[in-house]
């Protein structure tokens, strides 16, 4: 789960960009259509549109042109806008321009927005610029104002270029666009890779009400197989009427397959394992780019290098000596290192400590783990490396605990970020922001306790000096909790980064105790486990865990991790209850997936609670042997990589069309074609019933279920990355590539 928030606090949003070639005519306005830009075509001189940046707008052949200087950091940096535009909330608009960049391949950010503090923006774009082209989109304005402003955002670039506008228009009174989705063929498949033992399962959207023929063809075009659809009803996570297939029984390994139905040929796939033995190092690799305090090398990611964020060199007013917000300390911290968190630079310790908890959860539970390289900077120490990159995040989550002789020592700061939200796109390096560390919280102090106590006893083999600082940490983190049950961090505190809120705490304290348990063996801490009123409560809800609900992550490890709790039995017991549970969901699901949230209201990051009620039963089959649960993780992998609503799969990389405009600020190619593509093995957060940001809303207002998605950088709660939503992918990675 990732956060209700964003930066811009935008209130609308685009509909659908359409490029025209210069001179070409414009749709004919409605009637009631009025205009809000001034001098629009520059018929009387470029007044009242502006330029910054000691630039000076002139007219040439028609136009309005502009030297943009080059060496500036952020976008807005150098603008040409237009202020005093007025908009009425709930009103379609029509947003269109024509522009040139020389030399080719500059973008400018054109936004309509806020043109006094706060500086909220309503609607914004980044079309990249060559010959002169005609741009034009819709959107629906969220507030009413008379201090609106449209401004055309040009800096950014290492040199200097030339901008030329003409025909801009800001059109009220249009009627708005409505947004389909491009499904693709009605055969919906896993894009990626079935293994050749275990189930293969596909569905097909169809009018049909009765059994249809199907065929399975390879490489070449021959069939290999054939059967008749099972007539599955609407899916009420859809609204589709669908039929299953089931081709299992056929296992020859190879690529190139595809499957026809109704009169529709699916997208390929193979039918082997070697795509999830490249999954799992993909996985994994995405850690490495999300490092804050060092330069990332191109050498072992080509095409993600960078300079090291948050450094103390200027922009940057750095990690390494950090105050806390006003009034709530009067010391500093060194918070340098560990991962941003997710499309943001801000770094949390409840979303840094469920990340970390899984990723050494797997450790644990994936032997093949130990020799996975992941071409990192510490890849020839002997400590494996999966443990090299978690430790740069646990040493982070150390850095943030209280110091002694401080109010409220041993706890741990909730989180560190920018003093206030930032643009997209803008590298680590580029943030000027000043950071800030929030408040403590008992949340935080608990993930730091459970963490560390787990870190103790997996590092004691490879450092033992760093197994007894975290130990040490841990202990002191508990006992700190302890004293302090409920400083909750504030639901309030989401200005410069999320909130991250959590109002119960039982949870935490449960898993916190368990790894001290699992660890130390102390008697203390089992009868803190023992009395916890989460050790008896069934914790698999629709969504097995998350940062907010962390206590499956204690009951896990106490029925896997060796131990002598008493009553170990049915601790074990419940993990596979709750693993039939998840089962029985899938069962009755069209497209094969564990996850039934109430009222068929999806989660913000379903994908990852998809992943993770997997991993319950993954450890279900661990525990139990039996194969239907290692078919229940097979099937549920398939929506992930193509067997859904939208035909896509959600890992960048993965499959014939995949989630590649993530929401991010430096993985950010779908503004500026000089930043790349999320890393292959990026996992979107996908389908949210609540589709919190305006530019989801815009496309996706009456979305059913699966279809409240869109691959868009600025749907940041249907299409963000995040730490804890790539770990359960890496998480189920390492056991499909171990089966």
């Amino acid at each position: 789960m990732s956060r209700i928030w964003e930066r811009s606090r935008t209130v609308a949003i685009v509909g659908s960009a359409v490029l025209l070639a210069a001179g070409a005519a414009a749709p004919a306005a409605h009637a009631a259509e009025v205009e809000q830009v001034v001098n629009g075509g520059f018929d009387n001189g470029t007044a009242p549109f502006w330029a910054n940046a000691e630039m000076t707008l002139a007219l040439e052949d028609g136009r309005a042109c502009v030297d943009v200087p080059g060496g500036t950091a952020n976008k807005w940096d150098a603008i040409v806008g237009q202020n005093d535009i007025d908009l009425v909330a709930g009103e379609n608009y029509r947003f269109s321009f024509d522009a040139s960049g020389a030399p080719a391949g500059r973008s400018v950010r054109a936004v309509v927005g806020l043109a006094v503090d706060p500086y909220d923006t309503y609607f914004e774009q980044s079309p990249v610029l060559g010959d002169t082209q005609h741009y034009e989109w819709t959107f629906t304005a969220g507030t009413t104002t008379a201090q609106a402003q449209i401004a055309f955002q040009l800096g950014g670039s290492p040199d200097p270029w030339r901008f030329c506008l003409d025909n801009v228009s800001l059109v009220g009174g249009v009627p708005p666009e409505v947004y389909e989705p491009d499904t693709g063929p009605r055969v919906r498949v896993n894009q990626v890779a079935y293994l050749p033992k275990g189930p293969k399962g596909a569905t097909l959207v169809t009018t049909a009400t009765a059994a249809l023929p199907w065929q399975l063809a390879d490489k070449s075009g021959k069939v290999v197989a054939r059967g008749q659809s099972k007539p599955r009803g609407v899916d009420v996570s859809s609204g589709q009427n669908v039929h299953t297939i089931d081709f299992g029984r056929y296992i020859r390994k190879g690529s190139g397959y595809t499957l026809t139905a109704d009169g529709e040929t699916s997208r390929p796939f193979a039918i082997g394992a070697d795509a999830y033995e490249k999954l799992r190092s993909d996985a994994l690799k995405f850690y490495y780019t999300q490092r804050s305090g060092i330069a990332i090398d191109d050498a072992l990611r080509p095409g993600y290098g960078r300079p090291a964020g948050h450094v103390d060199v200027a922009p940057n007013q750095g990690d390494g000596n950090v105050p806390c917000q006003a009034g709530v300390c009067d010391y500093r911290l060194d918070v340098r290192g560990g991962w941003y968190d997710a499309g943001d630079h801000g770094k949390y310790v409840v979303n840094g400590g469920i990340s970390v908890w899984e990723l050494l959860n797997a450790y644990e539970r994936s032997p093949g783990l130990r020799k996975v390289g992941l071409n990192i900077p510490e890849s020839r120490t002997r400590t494996p490396d999966l443990l090299d990159e978690v430790r740069w995040e646990l040493d982070f989550l150390l850095r943030m605990q209280v110091p002694a002789g401080q109010p409220y020592a041993g706890m741990a700061h909730h989180k560190i970020h920018d003093q206030a939200w930032t643009g997209l796109p803008l590298l680590p390096h580029l943030d000027p922001q000043p950071r800030e560390l929030h408040p403590v919280s008992t949340a935080a102090t608990l993930n730091l306790a459970a963490t560390a106590a787990q870190a103790a006893r997996i590092y004691k083999a490879y450092d033992p000096a760093f197994a007894k600082k975290a130990l040490a940490a841990a202990r002191t983190a508990y006992a700190a909790a302890r004293a302090n049950p409920d400083r909750l961090a504030p639901e309030s505190d989401g200005v410069g980064g999320g909130a991250y809120n959590d109002a119960k705490v039982s949870d935490d304290f449960y898993w916190a105790a368990a790894e001290l348990f699992l660890t130390t063996g102390e008697k203390k801490y089992q009868a803190d486990v023992l009395s916890s009123p989460e050790h008896t409560a069934d914790v698999f809800g629709a969504g097995a865990f998350d940062w907010g609900n962390t206590a499956a992550a204690g009951r896990l490890d106490l029925a896997l991790v060796p131990n002598r709790l008493p009553g170990l039995a049915a601790v074990k017991a419940s993990v596979i209850a709750g693993a039939e549970k998840y089962l029985a969901i899938q069962r009755n699901h069209a497209y094969g997936v564990p996850y039934a949230p109430a009222n068929n209201m999806w989660d913000w990051g379903s994908n990852s609670t998809i992943l993770n009620n997997m991993v319950v039963i993954a450890a279900a089959h661990e525990l139990t042997g039996r194969d239907k649960y290692r078919d229940g993780v097979l099937t549920g992998l398939d929506y992930i990589f193509g067997r859904n609503a939208l035909n896509i799969s959600y890992v960048t990389g993965y499959g014939t069309v995949s989630s590649q405009n993530q929401h991010s600020r430096w993985y950010a190619r779908q503004l500026d074609p000089a930043l790349p593509n999320p890393p292959k093995g990026t996992l979107a957060g996908g389908a949210n019933s609540s589709i919190q940001d305006p530019f989801a809303q815009s496309k996706l207002t009456g979305c059913v279920g699966q279809f409240c998605y869109i691959d868009d950088i600025q749907s940041w709660s249907t299409n963000e990355l995040t730490i804890n939503w790539n770990a359960p992918l890496a998480w189920i990675a390492a056991y499909v590539a171990e089966l």
